[in-house]
């Protein structure tokens, strides 16, 4: 493998402090607080798995690079982030805009991954589009005891068929093997209008949160979504509260020489990956839309996915195993 510029590599994880009401934390088994280790081995704690464990095993690798007096060819940063739970437009997304960010003239990034029942490790190499939006209809209001033309509720109840129909196709492709992260999904989340149960409203609206595929064009279904709009009547519209740019995905081919060494570096350690889309969106979106590859990998091998549920934990070993896993896989990107 020709020798790569020897760009800095990017270690991103997000650190955030874990808020559980009382009553969500009186369902744990142990304190989420405590970091309870039971007779397994198992450390229950909010944010075992998303994401104290990465951000300790990042600096406890580093740690070892220090004690064994190690001199990389490449800068390793480490970012400790906020507010990607809540879209991280305060975080990343404004961080890779700054000068600060430019100066780490950073080449590669690692982020964070998924727990895996088995030992086969989910590496995300893109991620869906988040796309959340409302249609808001309106029509004859009046009493309900009477039968009223153009009403709220039929506009409405036409289109959001339309959109139920498209979830349904999507659905239907987890039945023939995809995985959620090839897929849109499309999930009505909100239903709103009404006054009392004898008046027919003026005003109805739906709230959809949709993640589309990386081979979905945004603005090709929103002109689809549009024109079913303009098929139920007049008066009803499409609304966009949230979207974000469609990323390219990181490439993991022949061309791109960071995924190269990390495949090579886990092939030496026998481990499993499986390349797969993130379903969700985490901060990585903000870095590959500025044309940086980032891997998105947590070795948490034969652990339930519990991130943001009750009981989360990971086992000692588990943990231990991944600050060797990333020791080997980042002095062999900062040496390749």
């Amino acid at each position: 493998m020709k020798r790569m510029k020897l760009y800095p590599i990017l270690e991103n994880i997000y650190r955030y402090l874990p808020s559980t009401p009382m009553s969500i934390t009186e369902k744990w088994t142990y304190d989420p607080f405590l970091a309870y280790k039971d007779a397994q081995g198992n450390i229950y704690a909010r944010g075992a798995q998303d994401m104290k464990c990465v951000g300790i095993q990042y600096l406890e690798t580093i740690r070892r690079y220090k004690n064994n007096n190690l001199i990389l060819d490449r800068t390793i940063h480490v970012s400790f982030m906020p507010d990607e739970e809540i879209g991280g437009i305060l975080g990343m997304a404004h961080f890779v805009k700054t000068d600060e960010f430019r100066s780490l003239n950073i080449g590669f990034t690692l982020d964070e991954g998924l727990a895996t029942i088995d030992d086969v490790i989910p590496l995300y190499y893109g991620e869906r589009t988040i796309w959340q939006f409302y249609i808001r209809s309106t029509g004859t209001p009046g009493h309900s005891s009477l039968l009223h033309d153009n009403t709220a509720a039929e506009k409405l109840i036409f289109v959001v068929n339309k959109i139920l129909d498209w979830r349904t196709e999507e659905k239907l492709k987890l039945s023939q093997g995809m995985d959620i992260g090839e897929v849109t999904s499309v999930n009505m989340t909100m239903l709103d209008g009404g006054c009392q149960l004898n008046v027919v409203p003026p005003e109805l609206s739906a709230g959809f949160d949709v993640r589309l595929d990386i081979g979905t064009d945004r603005r090709a279904m929103e002109d689809i979504i549009t024109g079913w709009c303009h098929e139920a009547g007049e008066g009803i519209r499409m609304e966009v509260f949230k979207t974000n740019e469609q990323t390219t995905p990181t490439k993991l081919d022949d061309s791109n020489p960071w995924w190269l060494k990390f495949k090579s570096e886990c092939d030496k350690m026998n481990l499993k990956l499986k390349p797969s889309i993130c379903p969700g969106a985490g901060d990585s979106r903000y870095i590959r839309l500025i044309g940086i590859p980032a891997l998105g990998f947590s070795p948490m091998m034969y652990t339930p996915v519990l991130l943001h549920d009750h009981d989360e934990y990971l086992n000692e070993n588990t943990f231990l195993n991944g600050i060797n896993i990333y020791y080997n896989i980042i002095i062999g990107l900062a040496t390749a």
